[in-house]
């Protein structure tokens, strides 16, 4: 379980998988082994000794103020995939979230950075054969233009995680469809970095002077860093994506801003610094 600090804003990071079964012909196919293996810096934590990428699937519990948030919630337990194995899994999610002082009770939000089934799983559990919202006490936090595509286009060939993940939250009652930039408190906002989805958003947070910023899926894996015209097939628009990460890694660039990628391993989080032409992730290994 990792933990950091941004000022007085306590994040803590509970994984559901950590592997190289995400193939990169699959999430990212310029990835290849002979393409990674010359970027010296993704070894050993972001690939292993053979160039297969290390990705990860989890989520953050955020406490800001009085405020309980969690962002992304992974693919969850029982639900029918198509990605064998994100098939009906049967982990210990709960139990986790519990042990880090976060009853699914207490949760105050919970945010999605894009509405893709390896983000939603958890916003909802299988009780008495029907799908209920894990976190009763919490307000969903969705895209509206998000929820405006997928309910246009519910089942993909991934399966119909709209139906089991989504749907039963939004019928619920507990979701705002939101535009960013949206305040969530007074140290987090949700703003806007679209392209991997149509209302695709990333979290910013800033605390006494301090600051990071949680990507969702804008930054893949690390090697994106190294090249960012690595495009994955996931993304709904690879140019806007494209030029979403570029203004991304300028922007970031050579500062103290704390970014937590998404799907990065262990140890997850760093800083972007500039590497001649391109970029690299100088990791913080401090809170790991």
């Amino acid at each position: 379980m990792q933990r950091w600090m941004i000022g007085n804003v306590n994040i803590t990071r509970i994984i559901e998988q950590e592997d190289t079964s995400m193939r990169a012909e699959v999430i990212l196919p310029e990835a290849t082994r002979e393409n990674v293996l010359p970027i010296e810096w993704l070894k050993p934590h972001f690939i292993d000794k053979h160039g297969d990428l290390i990705t990860s699937i989890y989520s953050l519990l955020v406490q800001s103020g009085n405020k309980r948030i969690v962002i992304d919630t992974c693919v969850g337990n029982d639900k029918l995939r198509g990605v064998p194995m994100w098939n009906k899994l049967q982990g210990a999610f709960l139990d986790e979230i519990a042990a880090a002082g976060f009853p699914r009770e207490s949760v105050d939000y919970v945010v999605c950075t894009h509405l893709h089934q390896d983000h939603v799983g958890w916003n909802t559990m299988l009780v008495d054969n029907e799908w209920v919202p894990t976190f009763p006490n919490a307000r969903y936090m969705f895209s509206k233009k998000d929820w405006e595509w997928l309910d246009r286009e519910p089942v993909t060939f991934l399966g119909d995680y709209a139906g089991d993940s989504v749907r039963p939250v939004i019928e619920a009652g507990l979701t705002e469809l939101f535009e960013p930039d949206r305040a969530l408190t007074s140290e987090l906002s949700l703003v806007s970095t679209p392209g991997h989805s149509p209302g695709h958003i990333s979290v910013s947070i800033q605390s006494r002077g301090e600051s990071a910023m949680v990507t969702g899926d804008l930054i893949h894996h690390p090697c994106q860093i190294a090249q960012p015209q690595w495009t994955s097939p996931f993304d709904y628009d690879q140019a806007q994506s494209l030029k979403t990460r570029l203004e991304f890694l300028e922007h970031h660039c050579d500062e103290d801003t704390l970014v937590i990628g998404t799907h990065f391993p262990t140890p997850t989080a760093g800083l972007i610094v500039r590497d001649g032409a391109v970029y690299r992730f100088k990791l913080n290994l401090a809170d790991s």
